[in-house]
């Protein structure tokens, strides 16, 4: 389904708009002529970065604030059509040292939300953003979505229980929403500070750094990974398809293992080199194992498919951080 002109001239906000995907969908959302409206709260454990909005911050309704605000979110969702709602904590092993944090934001935050849209706007569409972490370890590959959700670590409950409370408020409240569980997305505008929100960008900037890459075990794990474009697109064509309203639905597209992705990677970058490492504690005891996405109902409901192969996406990734390194390293 096509959607540029649905978005123009339509308020939409954002929440978590200036981190990694949120800030990838305002330019593009920006570029269809939406008025977009972000809140993000830059906490210092999120991926927030005020230079993601660079070149479109006079376009841009900015909010720094925090999605448990209830008051602010009352404010926020007023008269909007479509939520896009990002905002979470997203490090699994962030989110078993300090479990608690990882419940408020990704539970009571998301309530928050729920909440202000149920009083103040129950009319909006709202896409959220799950992860494949809810599924856990893996039972079967590839992936669909009625695998079996066991997740094996906090963060991987917290962003199933904010799924429900979604579909919840679908179900008795009827407010239009739609859950995505994207699996591993790189691109331009991650934080490339650490690898707790996402190894491929960490990876990529050791290779930069021409550094040791350190691949836990032997690296024949498998991945699944969507260059942040294709994600994008998955958001825009659900937010605007009715088909899509109450439905869960898997992402993914390019599935490689972790060592294969890491010779790519150091092919495109032009320097760096890697070594097998044992698995830490920390990391071995949330590892799932191999992940491959079934993405056939998202195909067949809304006709998305992804359409930036792994070599092509890395070589624009590369391309960003080359001209902005100091904004994210």
């Amino acid at each position: 389904m096509e959607y540029p002109s649905k978005f123009k001239g339509v308020d939409v906000l954002l929440t978590g708009g200036l981190g990694f995907i949120g800030s990838n969908l305002a330019h593009k959302l920006v570029e269809l002529g939406a008025n977009v409206a972000i809140v993000d709260a830059l906490l210092p454990s999120g991926g927030g970065n005020i230079f993601n909005i660079h070149g479109i911050e006079d376009k841009i309704d900015l909010h720094i604030g925090d999605i448990r605000d209830a008051v602010l979110m009352g404010q926020l969702v007023k008269d909007k059509k479509y939520i896009f709602n990002l905002a979470a904590q997203l490090s699994h092993i962030g989110s078993m040292e300090d479990p608690y944090t990882d419940l408020d934001i990704n539970c009571r935050g998301h309530l928050t939300l729920l909440e202000a849209c149920r009083k103040h706007n129950p009319d909006a569409k709202i896409v959220y953003t799950g992860s494949r972490s809810q599924y856990g370890k893996i039972v079967y590959t590839p992936v669909d979505e009625k695998h079996p959700i066991n997740p094996i670590d906090v963060n991987g409950i917290t962003k199933h229980a904010a799924e429900q409370y979604h579909l919840i408020y679908n179900k008795v409240y009827g407010i239009k929403v739609t859950s995505l569980r994207p699996t591993n997305t790189y691109g331009p505008r991650h934080q490339m500070k650490h690898s707790k929100q996402g190894f491929i960008g960490w990876f990529v900037r050791q290779a930069m750094d021409d550094s040791t890459i350190k691949i836990y075990g032997d690296g024949k794990h498998l991945r699944d990974l969507n260059y942040v474009d294709d994600v994008v697109s998955a958001l825009l064509m659900t937010a605007v398809d009715n088909k899509a309203n109450g439905e869960v639905f898997n992402l993914g597209g390019s599935s490689t293992s972790v060592i294969k992705l890491v010779r790519m990677i150091i092919k495109v970058v032009g320097r760096g080199r890697y070594g097998l490492v044992q698995y830490p504690d920390e990391a071995r005891k949330i590892e799932v194992g191999d992940y491959i996405a079934d993405i056939t109902k998202i195909k067949s409901v809304i006709g998305w498919k992804p359409r930036v192969g792994l070599e092509k996406g890395l070589k624009r990734m590369v391309q960003f951080y080359e001209r902005n390194k100091p904004k994210y390293f």
